[in-house]
């Protein structure tokens, strides 16, 4: 009697060398609570949301609920291990795109500019309250003209005003400029925004009161991507800030690069979770699928593009999790998040549309899945640094020559 081993797996199908075996049980518990939710609460949601372009509100708080980024029965003697935090992406990416991007951007990308950015003192006070979500914040880097380029084309700026009679350290700054595609925007409490300090030209760090006077925050409308994720386009208009919100540590954007450095992994654990829904989803569709009178599943070229499917995450999945491995003994390099992020990124890019093809025109509607991959995965392809940027940082660390633009 043969056994059907896919269907016994407790862990998905898409992670086929079973990756997820380095976690420890407790972390497969807390994960297993994850999966859970998604699966019975947050997927019946997601077809329709994605239609009206909206991000389901009601799905945010029971995901803060469940503990996810410093689990209480994880951390009792030390913080989550980096592996478990990135299994935690996947299997968000796994269900959808815009899920795990609004998680990442306060667990990965806010909660990395308060770890690197912000004082001793500082995080003594935030870094609680960004764990626990009461302080919900955001990263407002790129701009309307400067994505690639941001590194030197960064133009809102910040002038420092010192209160009369008082030490400096006892003023305010006031900054003026635009941020554009900042997902999470409308709902967080603080806008980490990046601005050109105008006295010594280096760029500087602020969280900004999203009410703040001279705030102005617009929906990026007519996206094909993303479309639960709600992005803004932010408008600052002489807008006060106390030097007190200055994040100490940034004080010129290799500070900043400090921080891409270490949330571009995030982005290749998206990347590789994505390509494990939508192949997933056609798995299914092709296994119920009849054709000519038989399972599409049993024809040769479908299951060629299944066999290809599969060896992409797999090694999407090596390279991510060896990346974590290597993060977690403190090894950060440019070179290696941004290896990570391009090549998931492209083998992504080939594996929704491989699963986008064997389900055939039904592959196009939201109703068998695989179309929601399909097109978030254009935003996950672009964002934290496009193919080329990337690229660039790799062959930089190989052959000692910057091919970037002075």
């Amino acid at each position: 009697m043969t056994t059907n081993v896919v269907d016994q797996r407790l862990y998905p199908v898409a992670d086929w060398y079973d990756a997820e075996a380095l976690l420890s049980t407790e972390e497969r518990q807390v994960l297993g609570r994850l999966r859970t939710f998604l699966e019975t609460e947050a997927k019946p949601l997601l077809a329709e949301y994605w239609e009206r372009g909206e991000f389901p509100e009601q799905l945010a708080q029971p995901l803060i609920d469940l503990d996810l980024m410093e689990p209480a029965d994880l951390t009792v003697d030390a913080p989550a291990r980096g592996i478990f935090h990135g299994f935690r992406i996947f299997e968000l990416a796994r269900t959808d795109a815009s899920l795990a991007t609004w998680y990442t951007a306060q667990a990965g990308l806010f909660r990395t500019a308060i770890r690197v950015g912000a004082s001793e003192e500082q995080q003594r006070e935030w870094m609680p309250k960004v764990i626990d979500f009461a302080l919900k914040g955001v990263f407002s880097l790129t701009e309307p003209e400067h994505g690639s380029d941001i590194a030197g084309g960064l133009s809102t700026t910040a002038r420092f005003e010192p209160c009369p009679g008082a030490e400096a350290d006892g003023g305010s700054w006031v900054l003026d400029g635009a941020k554009r595609w900042i997902g999470g925007a409308s709902t967080a409490d603080v806008l980490c925004v990046f601005a050109r300090d105008v006295a010594d030209g280096q760029v500087k760090a602020f969280l900004v009161d999203r009410a703040a006077d001279g705030v102005n925050l617009e929906k990026i409308q007519g996206k094909t991507s993303l479309r639960m994720m709600q992005n803004a386009h932010i408008t600052l208009d002489n807008v006060r800030v106390p030097e007190a919100m200055r994040l100490h540590n940034v004080n010129s954007f290799k500070d900043v690069a400090a921080m891409l450095r270490a949330m571009r992994s995030d982005v290749a654990w998206i990347a590789t979770g994505i390509q494990a829904g939508a192949f997933e989803a056609a798995l299914a569709y092709v296994k119920e699928r009849q054709q000519f009178g038989r399972s599409l599943g049993s024809f040769q070229l479908v299951q060629e593009k299944l066999a290809r499917m599969l060896g992409n995450i797999t090694a999407s999945l090596s390279l991510v999790v060896r990346l974590t491995e290597q993060q977690g003994w403190g090894i950060y390099r440019d070179q290696d998040s941004a290896l990570a992020k391009m090549q998931t990124s492209l083998m992504m890019r080939e594996t929704v549309a491989l699963a986008r093809e064997v389900v055939g025109g039904n592959g196009i509607t939201l109703a068998a899945d695989v179309a929601r991959f399909h097109a978030d995965a254009e935003a996950v392809y672009s964002y934290e640094g496009t193919h080329e940027i990337n690229a660039l940082i790799i062959g930089r660390a190989l052959t000692g020559a910057s091919a970037f633009t002075n």
